[in-house]
């Protein structure tokens, strides 16, 4: 069933007692996208490394983002939650220009990075992706040894000036993707060996290892157990102190505990954005109240 044939089941009053919401006049908009017209709340904020401006992407014909503008702040994390095929991975796609790679895809608008336009055709690629690392849904470690992986990007980016300065990085991102004790004793064993929360971890480490300025992470949880979860969102939650974090996330309790703002996506609109204690109790838009509260999603 497709969102815009779906109908609406009654919110079962437990949920709706649990997000603890408080009445407020919402702005109204159909499962469809008809009415949502102009994004509630706030997209500017005051020190942003990222801002993006009327931002669409096309795959094709599908319109897949729509007009989308939102500022990403430093040292800050950023959720982005909305139904399956809303458009949140497609926008965190963009960021790093991993739209790219798709055929028929086609990004238009304005996305600065520092004040820096990552669209300009002269804009080095493989740059811009060391300055904004991913972190995927599936961990990809490479197959390559622990040591290899977190070493690759700075032997590619020439980071590292002697062997020595390469040892202390990837010692230094293995202890801030919180790995370094369960690995120190075995570097040069194959990364593809350690357990997905591991893994994840590890990927992690790689992406910090190349010193980007934002991290984004598209549902980096979704096929791990709750406790490797929860040493992910204790890692996010430290990271922030350093860097920007944009995370896509289907689990709306995920984005209550690790972000400070959040933006809710619907057909490829975005429909309210703020912060994100805001969002989970005082909804402005009554799409973003019945996503939350469990109607649709």
């Amino acid at each position: 069933m497709n969102e815009s044939s779906q109908t609406l089941a009654p919110t079962p009053a437990p949920v709706v007692a649990a997000m603890n919401l408080r009445p407020a006049n919402r702005a109204a908009g159909r499962l469809d996208g008809a009415g949502i017209g102009q994004t509630i709340g706030t997209v500017t904020v005051a020190d942003p490394v990222f801002s993006c401006r009327n931002v669409d992407v096309h795959y094709g014909s599908k319109h897949a983002i729509k007009g989308v503008s939102l500022d990403v702040g430093k040292k800050q994390v950023l959720a982005m939650i909305g139904p399956s095929g809303c458009g949140k991975s497609t926008f965190l796609r963009c960021l790093n220009r991993m739209n790219d790679t798709i055929p028929g895809a086609r990004v238009t608008g304005q996305i600065l990075l520092d004040g820096e336009d990552i669209q300009d055709p002269a804009r080095d690629v493989v740059q811009l992706r060391a300055r904004v690392g991913m972190v995927f849904q599936k961990p990809n470690p490479f197959p390559k040894s622990i040591y290899d992986n977190v070493a690759f990007g700075p032997r590619l980016h020439g980071l590292a000036r002697s062997r020595a300065d390469l040892d202390e990085l990837v010692c230094t991102s293995l202890q801030r993707a919180g790995l370094w004790d369960e690995v120190k004793d075995r570097l040069t064993q194959s990364g593809t060996g350690l357990s997905g929360g591991q893994q994840q971890r590890l990927c992690i480490a790689r992406t910090i290892a190349v010193k980007p300025h934002v991290i984004l992470m598209d549902e980096p949880c979704s096929a791990l157990d709750p406790i490797a979860t929860a040493r992910i969102e204790d890692l996010i939650d430290e990271l922030k102190e350093s860097f920007a974090i944009a995370i896509v996330t289907h689990s709306m309790q995920q984005a209550a505990r690790v972000s400070q703002r959040t933006a809710y996506f619907h057909l490829g609109w975005l429909v309210e954005v703020g912060e994100t204690d805001r969002i989970f109790t005082n909804p402005r838009h009554r799409l973003t109240e019945d996503y939350i509260t469990g109607r649709f999603g």
